[in-house]
């Protein structure tokens, strides 16, 4: 007679419930565990802040170093090109006014001073008995340019009193115009001088009268 194979139940081992002291120092030591771990990534994310900071710093440094390299070879490139555009138009401005009917006997360079606390500067100032030239000259005419040198011009005689019974004529040399520069120029009354090749040339348009100051 066959007898059934009756499949016997594993034994499971008798594990003792765990009772509540067992239970908090579970808690316990998961919340050091943590606190432990919280600490270490703490010091790593500060350190790695401080290498960081050191080295956007070092880079800050070297950027803000080769800027002012830049500004200083700009600045000198712009101051010689400057000096050059101005013996250029000095050479040739007793003819250029001499065309527009203004007799100068005389030109004066980089006439600079003080006035009641105000540094001036002129670039070129050609004069004859009655009336003065006054010339700004920069290698590229900004519109701001034209701006600041009517606003110059208004205060010529208070910086000069020497020529205060003179009539004040601007005029702007350039080599170049940024936009509308040199009509912007022609519209506040100034003449207009363009610097080319080896000589310059009056540009304003024919029957131009220049504003006198």
């Amino acid at each position: 007679m066959e007898t059934e194979n009756i499949a016997e139940e594993p034994i499971v081992p008798y594990t003792k419930p765990l009772d509540f002291e067992q239970v908090w120092k579970m808690f316990q030591e998961t919340d050091r565990q943590l606190k432990e771990t919280d600490r270490i990534l703490t010091e790593k994310f500060q350190e790695t802040d401080r290498i960081l900071t050191e080295k956007f710093q070092e880079t800050d440094k070297q950027f803000k170093e080769t800027d002012r390299k830049i500004r200083e070879l700009d600045r000198l490139f712009t101051t010689q090109w400057g000096k050059l555009v101005e013996s250029l138009v000095e050479g040739d401005l007793i003819n250029l006014l001499k065309e527009r009917e203004i007799q100068v006997e005389s030109i004066l360079q980089r006439r600079r001073g003080n006035k009641e606390g105000h540094n001036y500067e002129f670039d070129l100032i050609a004069i004859n008995g009655s009336e003065m030239v006054i010339v700004e000259v920069k290698t590229t005419l900004r519109p701001q340019d034209i701006d600041d040198f009517h606003e110059k011009l208004w205060k010529a005689k208070s910086f000069m009193p020497e020529y205060k019974n003179l009539i004040i004529y601007g005029a702007v040399a350039f080599i170049t115009a940024n936009g509308s520069s040199d009509r912007t120029a022609q519209n506040q009354g100034l003449f207009v001088i363009k610097a080319t090749g080896n000589s310059s040339s009056i540009v304003n348009e024919p029957g131009f009268k220049p504003k006198a100051f």
